[in-house]
């Protein structure tokens, strides 16, 4: 360890990490772990994929990182100076850690962290990028719905082909039993979440700015809508707004979270072509769908298939079949001993009782009143359980996976 610097200002940290419970929850709750909270504090020291924060992280507790950080005491290792150091100090005093918890439990979410049940592991892929933890709003499981997801991003100024493309591609994927990931921005994103939303599937927005921020106010009605039927996810804390840099950082989220992408619509400059080359270089499926030769919009796209850097699709059917291996090598049948039925969350559980075994199934709402929950969270337990291999969706119906 060496000693950069010392910073009178920051004592203003918090003491709350006697209070830390026993052990990380399914779902995060209001206790005090000092983990957690030294999280919450590091997430407003930093930006979104800071690799220096991550190599630190990788070595020592976050509760040390902070203390270190307090001090002025750092270790020695490349992209850590005195300046950067000074960068963090500066950005210490700011709120509370148990102030921003408190404001993502009042709108229904929580700090969803590495070692936390609901922590999606292959997000461990981004390295020393990895986030520092997720707020999250939405009562399913990030963990489980990203294990069948595919992310459906492209343009924001996108043509009227390209949104019905996104609409419909999702809306297949839904009723497949896929979860549709996308930014929830104007364009393609807001199509694909709409076109998932439309039949009742599941839908997860990655957002660059906190998750009690509706960023586009365009699409707050919708954001508001995911965030009850689906889940809306961010790296940044409570009240943060976006900037360009934090648009490009959130897409390697949504590429790593994610068994594949596809891109509908991009120009040659597109940001959404940053989600596939970070999907490329994770040993993600990166997919195109074709467009009109003569729209710009297209562009990037197909520049995209021709170089290689993706596999050219035009429907659900052709995306299911490039990452269902994928799925269904972290997601195995029921006969497979991953998760045992009895190990399973009590709603969960109660959804899976409430599931006939027939061959046409029934309908959300009528599982919604034989188990007693309301349908949209019956709605995200099932994708849950699609998940795991209990169940599958059969067009507006949902029944038991019979086994061989």
């Amino acid at each position: 360890m060496k000693q950069l610097s010392r910073h009178p200002q920051a004592h203003g940290e918090t003491g709350a990490a006697g209070d830390a419970a026993a052990g990380p929850a399914p779902r995060p709750t209001a206790a005090s772990e000092p983990e957690r909270l030294a999280r919450v504090r590091l997430s407003r020291l930093s930006e979104p994929g800071d690799a220096v924060l991550g190599r630190w992280l990788g070595r020592l507790p976050a509760v040390d990182v902070v203390e270190a950080i307090r001090t002025g005491t750092v270790p020695d290792h490349p992209g850590l100076d005195a300046e950067r150091l000074a960068g963090y100090q500066a950005r210490l005093p700011g709120p509370d850690p148990e102030t921003d918890l408190k404001r993502v439990r009042h709108a229904g979410g929580r700090f969803i962290i590495p070692g936390d049940t609901e922590w999606p592991s292959q997000l461990d892929d981004l390295g020393d990028g990895r986030p520092i933890g997720l707020w999250a709003t939405g009562t399913g499981s990030l963990r489980l719905l990203a294990l069948r997801s595919v992310a459906v991003v492209g343009s924001r100024a996108c043509t009227a082909y390209g949104a019905h493309v996104a609409g419909e591609l999702s809306a297949q994927l839904a009723e497949r039993g896929w979860v549709v990931v996308s930014g929830a921005a104007y364009g393609i994103d807001a199509a694909a979440h709409r076109g998932a939303l439309a039949v009742g599937g599941m839908t997860i927005g990655v957002l660059a700015c906190g998750v009690d921020v509706a960023y586009p106010k365009g699409n707050a009605e919708l954001i508001r809508r995911i965030g009850v039927q689906g889940l809306l996810v961010s790296e940044l804390p409570p009240g943060e707004h976006p900037n360009r840099f934090r648009f490009v950082l959130r897409n390697r989220v949504i590429a790593a979270l994610t068994r594949g992408t596809v891109v509908v619509e991009a120009a040659v400059r597109s940001g959404a072509l940053s989600t596939a080359r970070r999907a490329r270089d994770l040993n993600r499926h990166t997919m195109g769908v074709a467009g009109p030769v003569t729209s710009e919009l297209s562009a990037g796209v197909h520049a995209l298939i021709r170089s290689g850097g993706a596999t050219l699709v035009t429907d659900a059917a052709e995306i299911s079949e490039l990452v269902g291996a994928i799925g269904d090598d972290l997601a195995p049948q029921r006969s497979g001993p991953v998760l045992p039925r009895d190990l399973l969350e009590p709603p969960v559980a109660r959804v899976l009782e409430a599931v006939p075994a027939t061959a046409e199934g029934a309908p959300v709402e009528r599982l919604a009143r034989q188990c007693g929950l309301p349908p949209d969270e019956v709605l995200q337990r099932l994708y849950e359980l699609v998940s795991l291999g209990y169940v599958e969706r059969h067009g507006a119906h949902w029944r038991m996976v019979r086994r061989r």
